[in-house]
C-alpha cells in the first residue's frame, strides 16, 4: 500500500492550515462540479421505466460512492496529478440503460428485485473487470496499447454517448420514461413539437445549455460554468416566488423532482443500494448475457481515460485499477480520472493532495446528507446540463474532427453514431470496428505497393568489368525486368502487382521487349500474407512457360517473407532463385548473360572468372539463334565481346602484364599499344591467396594495381549507420587507384576472394614512371582517371537505385 499512498511528509502544522486555507476555493469548486454532474448524470444511471422507475436517487448515491472512492485513491498517492478529481465514468450510461433492458427482458417484469439485484450486480461486474484491466494493463506496463485502439473509432462512440444524453436530456425534461425515445414513434415526436407542457419543458434547458455555450466561446473562464448554473436555480425561485407557485403543484407538474420515499432502500439511506444485493436474488444466467455488452462498455473505458497530457500513463491505469477494484468491491459502478475537472481545480489553488483530500471529505458529506435536497432542485437545471455534455459530445464527434480526420475515417465516425442511436450501443461498437477494418483494407489497397519498375540496364550490379563486359551487359540487360515492392502485401494490394507482372509477359509488350529474367526487390516489404504469396505462385507459373526466370531478393528464406514464400512452395521451383540483395540478384543475371555468350563461342571456360553464387543448372541455347532473346545476345557480343582486344595467355604476341594492360585500357582511348609495351616494365607481379587482405579502411597507399587473374572484393562503410557496400573487381580491371594518385588513406577494405594474380605499380615507380617518362606517365595517369570515373559512376548509379 505503500506504493499506493506514496511518501509521507512532515508538514508544519501552521503550513498545513495555509495549505487549508488556499484550497478552500478549489474544495468549493470541485463540490460543486460533483453536486451538478451528480444530480445530472446519477439521476440516469438507471432507465426511468419499469421497474427502476424512482430509483433516481439511488443512482446518485452510487455516483457519490464512486467519486469518493477515485478521489480518496488519486489524492493518497495513486496519481501523477497532486490535485486529481476523481468521478463516475459518465460515458458509460448509456451501456447501463442496456444493460438493464436486457436484465429485465430476460428475468421477466413479475421479479422486480431479482431484476435490481442482477442490474446492480452487472454495474458491480464492470467497475470489477474495468479495475483488473486497468490494473493488468498499467502492472505489465502496457499503457502504450491504448494508443493502438483506432482513434475515430473511440470518437464516433463519444458521438453515440453524446446523441444519447440529447435525447436523455428531451425525456428528463419532459419526464418521459427513458424508452420513450428508443426507437422514436410518431406519437412521441408529436408530444415533443405540438403538445404546449412538453415545448415548455424541453425548450428552456436546451436553450440554456446552447447559450451557456454562446458565452463560453467569449468567455472562457473556468467560474463561468459552475456560476451559470448556481443562477439558474435562483432565478427559478425568484420566478415561482413572485408568481406563488405552489412547490407541490409544480412537482406534480415536472418541473420539480418528486423524490418519493423507498425508491433508494432502506429509507433512502446513502447506503440503500446495498440492500438490494442479495446474493439469493441475482440471477446468474441473464448477467451471463451481459458479457457482449460488458465488452462494448469496455472499449468506452478505454476512450475515457485518454489524457492529452505528458504523464506515466502505466501509473494512471494502476490508480484506475484500485479505484475501480475498490467501487466493485464497494457495490458501485466504475470511475475514471475528471481531466477537465482537474484542470480548474489546479487553476482555483488545489493542486496539492490536501486539496484532493478535502474535496473527497466534502463529497463524503454531501453523501452522507442523502438524497432529500434533490427534490427541491430543478429539473430544468439537471436537464441543461445532460444537454451540454451532449452537446459537447457531438461537437467533439462531428465538428471538430472534420479537417483532422479522412473522408473515410469520418464516415466511420458518423455511421457509428447512427448504428448506435437507431438500433444499439454494442451493434455500434461492433459495428465500427468491422467498418474500419473495411476501410483499413480500401485504403492499405489503395497504397502503391509497387516502387519503382525499371528494365536491369538502369541497375547494374557494382562489380568491376572489363569496359567491353559493360557495354554488352548494359545492353542485354534490357532483358532483365526490376520489379521494387513496400509495405504489406495482403490480398488488397497484391493485385495490382500481380497484374503488373502479367503485362510483361503479355502478347504486344512481350514481342516489343522480350524479358529473360523478373527480378522482384522484397528489400522494403514488412510483409506477405497467404494470398500475396499465392499471387506469385500464379505469377510464376506464367513466367516459366514463357522461359522467364522469376529472382526474390532482399530477403532471406528464414525472414518472415522468406518463409510466407516457402509456405506455398515457390522458393523450391527450378525457375525461381533467391538473393538477399538487389546488387548480389543483379550481379548473377549479369554472370549469367556472360556465361551464354562464352558458350555460345564454345567457349566452355570463360576468359576470366565470375564472381557471385556460381550456378550451373541455369543455361540458355547454345547457339544463341532462334528467339528474338538469344539473337539480342548475340548481335550485342558481336558488337563489344567479340570486337573488343581481349589476348589469349597462349597466343604468341602475349606477354604479362602486357596483356593485362591491354585488356584493362584498350576500350578507353585509341592508345598505340607499344605504349603498354614500355609501361609494362615499372609493374611487379603478384599473387595472393584466398581470404588476403591486401588494404584496411584508412591504409596508407602503397600503389595501385591491376588485377591479371582472380577476383577481389571491396568493402565500403560511409557512416555507421549505413550498410556495407561491396564491390567485386574481376580481371582486366584496376584496384586502389584514386588513393594511389591523390594520395589520400583508403576509403575501403579490400580482400583477395579468389586467389589473384595482381600487377602493382607503387608509388616509387610511379614517380619513376613520371620523371623518366613525363608524357608516358601523363597518358597512364589520363587512363586511370578514365577508367576510375566510370568505375565510380556505376558504383554511383548503383547506390542511387538500392
Amino acid at each position: 500500500m505503500h506504493g499506493i499512498i506514496g511518501k509521507t511528509h512532515k508538514i508544519d502544522p501552521q503550513e498545513l492550515v495555509r495549505i487549508v486555507l488556499k484550497s478552500l476555493p478549489a474544495v468549493l469548486l470541485g463540490t460543486l462540479l460533483n453536486i451538478l454532474d451528480g444530480v445530472s448524470y446519477g439521476m440516469i444511471i438507471f432507465p426511468e421505466s419499469g421497474v427502476f422507475a424512482g430509483l433516481g436517487g439511488m443512482g446518485v448515491s452510487m455516483f457519490f460512492v464512486s467519486t469518493v472512492v477515485a478521489q480518496l485513491v488519486y489524492c493518497l498517492g495513486g496519481s501523477s496529478f497532486a490535485g486529481a478529481n476523481g468521478s463516475m465514468m459518465i460515458e458509460v450510461v448509456p451501456f447501463f440503460h442496456i444493460l438493464a433492458s436486457t436484465i429485465a427482458r430476460d428475468i421477466g417484469g413479475e421479479y422486480p428485485k431479482e431484476i435490481i439485484a442482477t442490474t446492480i450486480a452487472a454495474f458491480v461486474l464492470s467497475s470489477v473487470l474495468t479495475g483488473l484491466t486497468f490494473f493488468l494493463l498499467g502492472y505489465l506496463r502496457l499503457g502504450v496499447l491504448i494508443g493502438f485502439f483506432p482513434r475515430h473509432i473511440l470518437v464516433g462512440c463519444i458521438g453515440g454517448v453524446g446523441v444519447f444524453l440529447i435525447l436523455t436530456g428531451l425525456t428528463v425534461s419532459t419526464r418521459l420514461s427513458s424508452d420513450a425515445l428508443d426507437p422514436p414513434t410518431l406519437e412521441t415526436l408529436r408530444y415533443f413539437i405540438l403538445n404546449t407542457h412538453a415545448l415548455a419543458q424541453w425548450v428552456p434547458p436546451l436553450i440554456l445549455a446552447v447559450l451557456l455555450r454562446v458565452i463560453t466561446m467569449r468567455w472562457k473562464h473556468q467560474l463561468v460554468f459552475p456560476i451559470y448554473f448556481m443562477i439558474i436555480p435562483v432565478v427559478f425561485y425568484v420566478v415561482v416566488a413572485a408568481a406563488q407557485l405552489n412547490l407541490g403543484s409544480l412537482r406534480r407538474d415536472g418541473w420539480l423532482f418528486d423524490m418519493a420515499k423507498g425508491t433508494g432502500g432502506s429509507e433512502d439511506k446513502w447506503y440503500g443500494f446495498h440492500s438490494y444485493l442479495d446474493l439469493g436474488l441475482i440471477q446468474f444466467t441473464p448477467l451471463w448475457t451481459t458479457l457482449p455488452i460488458q465488452f462494448a462498455l469496455h472499449v468506452s473505458h478505454h476512450s475515457s481515460v485518454s489524457l492529452d497530457v505528458d504523464i506515466d500513463t502505466n501509473k494512471e491505469l494502476l490508480s484506475h485499477g484500485y479505484s475501480n477494484i475498490l467501487a466493485g468491491l464497494l457495490g458501485t459502478v466504475p470511475n475514471y480520472l475528471v481531466y477537465v475537472n482537474t484542470l480548474l481545480f489546479y487553476r482555483v489553488g488545489g493542486g496539492t493532495r490536501i486539496a484532493g483530500f478535502l474535496l473527497a471529505v466534502a463529497t463524503f458529506i454531501l453523501l452522507m446528507i442523502g438524497t432529500g435536497p434533490i427534490a427541491y432542485i430543478p429539473v430544468m437545471v439537471v436537464s441543461a446540463l445532460i444537454f451540454v455534455l451532449g452537446i459537447d459530445l457531438v461537437k467533439e464527434a462531428l465538428w471538430d474532427t472534420r479537417h483532422r480526420v479522412s473522408r473515410m475515417e469520418y464516415i466511420t465516425i458518423v455511421s457509428i453514431m447512427v448504428t448506435m442511436t437507431a438500433w444499439d450501443f454494442v451493434i455500434g461498437v461492433l459495428f465500427g470496428i468491422i467498418v474500419s477494418c473495411f476501410f483499413f483494407v480500401v485504403q492499405n489497397s489503395q497504397r502503391r505497393s509497387i516502387r519503382a519498375c525499371y528494365a536491369g540496364e538502369s541497375a547494374i550490379s557494382t562489380v568491376r568489368r572489363p569496359a567491353a563486359h559493360r557495354a554488352y551487359i548494359r545492353e542485354v540487360s534490357k532483358q532483365t525486368r526490376v520489379l521494387r515492392l513496400q509495405g504489406f502485401l495482403f490480398f488488397g494490394t497484391i493485385t495490382h502487382v500481380e497484374e503488373t507482372l502479367r503485362n510483361i509477359v503479355e502478347d504486344a509488350p512481350w514481342r516489343r521487349n522480350p524479358v529473360r529474367f523478373v527480378v522482384v526487390d522484397l528489400s522494403l516489404v514488412v510483409g506477405v500474407d497467404m494470398s500475396a504469396a499465392e499471387a506469385f505462385v500464379r505469377v510464376q507459373r506464367l513466367l516459366a512457360a514463357k522461359g522467364v526466370v522469376l529472382v526474390f531478393c532482399g530477403v532471406t528464406a528464414d525472414s518472415p517473407c522468406g518463409k510466407a514464400l516457402s509456405s506455398v512452395g515457390i522458393l523450391q521451383e527450378p525457375s525461381v532463385e533467391l538473393f538477399e540483395t538487389l546488387n548480389d540478384a543483379m550481379e548473377w543475371t549479369e554472370n549469367a548473360y556472360l556465361r551464354a555468350w562464352f558458350r555460345a563461342q564454345k567457349s566452355w571456360t570463360t576468359p576470366i572468372t565470375l564472381p557471385g553464387r556460381r550456378d550451373t543448372t541455369l543455361s540458355f541455347d547454345e547457339a544463341l539463334t532462334g528467339s528474338p532473346r538469344q539473337m539480342q545476345l548475340r548481335d550485342v557480343g558481336e558488337r563489344t565481346i567479340a570486337g573488343a582486344e581481349f589476348l589469349d595467355k597462349d597466343s604468341e604476341n602475349s606477354s604479362e602484364p602486357y596483356n593485362t594492360l591491354l585488356n584493362a585500357f584498350s576500350s578507353y582511348h585509341d592508345v598505340d599499344q607499344n605504349t603498354f609495351k614500355q609501361i609494362a616494365p615499372y609493374f611487379e607481379r603478384f599473387t595472393f591467396s584466398d581470404g588476403f587482405v591486401l588494404w584496411e579502411n584508412n591504409d596508407t597507399p602503397d600503389g595501385l594495381y591491376i588485377i591479371e587473374s582472380g577476383i577481389l572484393r571491396a568493402s565500403y562503410k560511409f557512416a555507421e549507420h549505413s550498410p556495407v557496400i561491396e564491390e567485386s573487381m574481376v580481371s582486366g580491371t584496376l584496384a586502389g587507384e584514386l588513393s594511389a594518385l591523390s594520395g589520400m588513406p583508403r576509403n575501403a577494405r579490400v580482400v583477395v576472394e579468389q586467389q589473384a594474380v595482381l600487377w602493382k605499380l607503387s608509388l616509387e615507380n610511379m614517380r619513376r614512371l613520371e620523371a623518366e617518362r613525363p608524357h608516358l606517365a601523363q597518358i597512364f595517369v589520363q587512363l586511370v582517371l578514365k577508367a576510375a570515373k566510370v568505375d565510380t559512376d556505376i558504383l554511383l548509379a548503383a547506390l542511387a537505385t538500392r
